[in-house]
């Protein structure tokens, strides 16, 4: 049995990892930070967790977490990770961050799209935490810089065809829908019901996604090149879920049977990869809940171009429990540790 922290308890992905840690068999939620809600159980702020968890919150300086824990969840927002995950390094803990502060390898592309970065040295060293593709470096690391939910279903959809060579890279189109616990659970405008219910739109278009170098990055390190790829992300009015729809005009030569082959040889030992049969389509309430990635593809045969589908739910594939999957794999537990859950339907 190891010891958890969880620093950022009280927000979305702070809570769903309780909810997930409160089951796992190897595990104990030993401490959780808020600052706002210091004193107060979390199953308190969480009454869903009610009689599962009942660590209390707490406020405290970085050198008195290392004490309460072995590895540890960096549940916070940009800025605040890079100022925390060196202390913890330095006294022997392993991390697992769920900001964007060590994704990026190259500093340069961080700061031009986040901030300064005061802790750089550690971006050569932090493992990109999707297991379907970083399994065995992620097994040896002691910081894991967990994906965002957008660049997981994306990759996650083309990864298999770019190590095949069996798509152009330069022709990627990704249009991604969310829903809105994807911005946190912190008061904004474009979040409160009346401005997302019944509608649909698309949000930070042309570039302006902070998403997008992250997907550029590990798709050009599957494609051998330099890929940049059109991401458009939209908001649906739903608490949960993101279905990413992917276009790539297919390699010359390539058809239906080499894309089925080279779906299943990749993905088939996954245990949370679900490929869904022909003409069967991702649905966001088919993974609710759940840390399951279900992909389909259909080819469109007047444009050579594919089609690929993927959903997830966007706080547990997307975050939360790819980084309790990514434990597992840290501490030599079974992978799907905690895990097994099956998706909520209705």
């Amino acid at each position: 049995m190891i010891k958890v922290g969880i620093i950022g308890a009280s927000g979305y992905t702070g809570a769903e990892l309780a909810r997930i840690l409160c089951n796992h068999p190897e595990v104990e939620i030993s401490v959780a930070t808020s600052r706002q809600y210091a004193g107060r159980s979390i199953s308190d702020i969480f009454q869903n967790l009610r009689g599962k968890v009942k660590v209390i919150c707490e406020n405290l300086p970085v050198d008195e977490l290392c004490q309460r824990a072995d590895i540890f969840f960096t549940a916070v927002p940009h800025k605040t990770a890079m100022d925390l995950v060196p202390v913890l390094l330095a006294a022997g803990k392993k991390v697992i961050d769920l900001s964007a502060d060590f994704r990026l390898r190259d500093v340069a592309i961080y700061e031009q799209w986040y901030q300064p970065h005061s802790s750089s040295q550690l971006l050569k060293e932090a493992v990109y935490g999707l297991p379907e593709l970083y399994r065995q470096h992620i097994a040896k690391c002691r910081l894991v810089a967990n994906p965002g939910c957008y660049p997981t279903s994306i990759i996650l959809g083309l990864a298999p065809l770019l190590k095949a060579d069996a798509i152009l890279p330069q022709t990627i189109i990704a249009d991604s829908k969310s829903g809105t616990s994807g911005a946190g659970r912190a008061a904004q405008i474009g979040t409160l019901f009346c401005e997302v219910h019944d509608g649909f739109r698309p949000y930070k278009v042309g570039r302006a996604h902070r998403h997008t170098p992250e997907i550029e990055q590990e798709l050009s390190e599957l494609a051998g090149q330099t890929v940049s790829v059109t991401f458009t992300p939209h908001l649906l009015p739903i608490s949960r879920g993101i279905l990413s729809t992917v276009y790539a005009t297919l390699a010359p030569g390539v058809n239906r049977q080499d894309l089925d082959e080279i779906y299943r040889q990749q993905y088939a030992p996954e245990p949370f990869i679900r490929l869904l049969e022909d003409d069967v389509f991702p649905a966001t309430q088919f993974v609710r809940g759940s840390n399951f990635c279900d992909i389909s593809f259909k080819i469109d045969p007047a444009t050579h171009r594919v089609i690929i589908m993927s959903a997830i739910d966007n706080i547990v594939k997307g975050a939360s429990g790819q980084a309790i999957q990514n434990m597992n794999i840290m501490c030599g537990f079974q992978e799907t540790a905690g895990l097994g859950i099956v998706p909520l339907f209705p």
